[in-house]
């Protein structure tokens, strides 16, 4: 792309209870040449994708543009150890979209982020939480395992987890 001048891309994932029971994550992705959104509806306590909807009004090669097969492909996958893989493959197979996997994943990411939430919560007010706390944190809810940076392979928190 040696002829491209300017590129930007904003992705930003929004969660949301709906009830007791449920959960709706959306994600949005814009750049130069994308935008389109995926949302997922997925239901407590097990986790698992109830609905997918999205809608992409703007691709570089318009393969974003018909998701219906893709959207009930991943209808009943569930969130937790393994999903990245499951998802990657539900999307190699469905569509030629390459933004639909991750933009999913990132939905996916969104409901786990959301429900660790409470967790912390739970941490006295001026509490410093040590390395260890987080290793443990990690332990306790594997999901969270190589989500961010810090909890990456390689670093000293997570030294000693088993991965997913």
């Amino acid at each position: 792309m040696p002829d491209l001048l300017i590129f930007s891309r904003n992705k930003s994932t929004s969660v949301e209870q709906l009830d007791d029971q449920t959960i709706k994550s959306t994600c949005r992705l814009q750049d130069t040449f994308t935008n389109g959104f995926i949302g997922i509806i997925v239901k407590l306590p097990e986790l698992e994708i109830k609905e997918v909807t999205g809608k992409f009004s703007r691709t570089l090669h318009g393969k974003c543009l018909d998701l219906s097969e893709a959207f009930k492909k991943i209808v009943g996958v569930r969130i937790g150890p393994g999903m990245s893989k499951i998802i990657r493959g539900i999307a190699d197979d469905a569509t030629e979209c390459r933004h639909f996997g991750c933009i999913v994943e990132e939905c996916c990411h969104g409901v786990i982020l959301s429900l660790t939430k409470d967790a912390m919560l739970l941490i006295p007010e001026g509490y410093e939480l040590t390395e260890d706390d987080y290793k443990n944190l990690v332990k306790s809810n594997i999901r969270l395992y190589n989500r961010c940076a810090a909890f990456a392979p390689g670093s000293r928190i997570v030294e000693g987890v088993e991965p997913p």
